[in-house]
């Protein structure tokens, strides 16, 4: 019964993106609406909650002194996870990671680590001994699709709100971490010719691939990602770049400011 549902759900999308449509009546290239609200973990050192949508995530900053790895002394390091809560989808199982969270971890990490947004050099405390550690956590709360980008939109809202807690350590007082770019992840799914920016909980099921493009406020590419059996002309490839950088601007300048 299932499967004889999707197939009927697949074919009334396809039929509405015939037709220049989507389900919910947003353009090809629109985004659900978003909301971000700061400082809700008191224990965190940052915090950020972020609706796409339906879709919720919670992301968590903490940061504690600790040894540096040994090919880079004078560097701070960035530790992240991702928790796909169970009751956040039918899909999500209690464990460890499975392949979507480590996915997911891997995307936000470089959207962090490759727009150079943070300074690993000024997270140096003694070089060679003791540098800060930055864990960035992402709980997937609800997901009603499109948790790539909701994370990593929430990953640097939740960096920019960060207290760097010297002072509980004993390292002078407390000061707000620097944060240099703002990377956004903007995601697309191709089905039938047709590219989708924003799949929903009811589109993505139906996508043969699905891209997700981050870009820094200079317009900069520094991570991309494709999922899923699916091939993607060079064509779609440049106009999904094109549409995702455009949308990460707006993103951007209507939430994140540095």
């Amino acid at each position: 019964m299932t499967s004889v549902i999707s197939e009927i759900r697949k074919d009334y999308l396809y039929n509405l993106m015939l037709r220049g449509e989507r389900g919910d009546g947003r353009s090809f290239d629109g985004y659900r609406e978003i909301s971000i609200q700061r400082g809700l973990i008191e224990k965190a050192e940052g915090s950020a909650l972020v609706k796409l949508g339906k879709t919720q995530v919670l992301v968590g900053v903490k940061m504690q002194p600790g040894e540096p790895f040994a090919d880079s002394p004078d560097r701070g390091v960035i530790i992240t996870n991702a928790e796909l809560v169970p009751l956040a989808s039918p899909l999500f199982e209690p464990g460890p990671p499975n392949e979507v969270g480590i996915e997911l971890a891997r995307l936000v990490d470089r959207g962090v680590r490759e727009s150079k947004s943070l300074d690993l050099k000024s997270l140096c405390i003694v070089p060679g001994e003791k540098v800060w550690i930055i864990f960035i956590d992402v709980h997937i709360l609800d997901d009603c699709g499109n948790i790539m980008d909701a994370s990593s939109i929430g990953a640097i809202a939740a960096l920019l709100n960060t207290i760097v807690p010297a002072k509980k350590f004993g390292l002078g007082e407390d000061y707000p971490l620097e944060v240099k770019d703002v990377p956004i992840a903007t995601t697309a799914m191709e089905f039938g010719g047709v590219i989708l920016f924003d799949p929903d909980s009811d589109e993505e099921p139906i996508a043969s691939t699905k891209m997700t493009v981050i870009s820094t406020a200079d317009g900069r590419i520094c991570g991309m990602q494709k999922s899923g059996t699916g091939m993607l002309a060079t064509d779609q490839v440049y106009r999904i770049v094109d549409i995702a950088c455009e949308r990460a601007r707006e993103i951007r300048e209507k939430f994140l400011e540095v």
